[in-house]
């Protein structure tokens, strides 16, 4: 006997099912972190792990509740039956201030640099008076990705980690 359609058995096959399912320690689940892998139980432990990212969770069956546990960040997230939805209370005067430090970071170097340029100008025939344009504009590129790329660290976004997993694996550092 045929199923009624292929894609409807891969889909119950990766956990993507549409029906509400509970979360327990014999299924497979998407995983929250990288939402590329598979989470696993790991044998004789109330936790699973992702087979593409490689994190580790700790599982709490009553509440339906998954917490990473090899990260800097804790993290939970509530199985609502058929997807992942973060629990975490999002602490407003820690986002405040990363926020407010990121933009102080991108903006006053530059500023300083610009400050300097506008109090002591170079001279019109100079052939570096292009500098200290190119200069603010390399200071407020490399400022700003550091701090981009800090702000990605902090909340861990999907495609920032599956991105760093497949470089891992191409580069050999895994």
């Amino acid at each position: 006997m045929q199923s009624e359609s292929p894609s409807k058995d891969l889909k119950a096959h990766l956990g993507k099912s549409t029906e509400r399912r509970s979360l327990e320690m014999n299924g497979s689940y998407i995983c929250p972190v990288c939402r590329h892998g598979t989470l696993e139980a790991i044998v004789l432990m109330d936790a699973y792990s992702c087979h593409f990212c490689r994190h580790i969770f700790t599982a709490d069956l009553l509440e339906q509740t998954v917490r990473v546990e090899d990260s800097s960040q804790p993290a939970t997230w509530r199985w609502m039956g058929t997807q992942w939805q973060a629990t975490n209370r999002v602490d407003v005067d820690l986002t405040i201030a990363v926020w407010l430090m990121g933009a102080v970071i991108s903006i006053l170097p530059p500023a300083l640099i610009w400050l300097s340029s506008h109090t002591f100008p170079p001279l019109e025939d100079s052939g570096w008076s292009w500098f200290p344009t190119v200069w603010i504009a390399l200071s407020f590129s490399i400022h700003f990705l550091m701090v981009a790329w800090l702000l990605v660290e902090h909340y861990q976004l999907p495609a920032y980690v599956a991105l760093k997993v497949r470089l891992g694996n191409l580069f050999g550092m895994r």
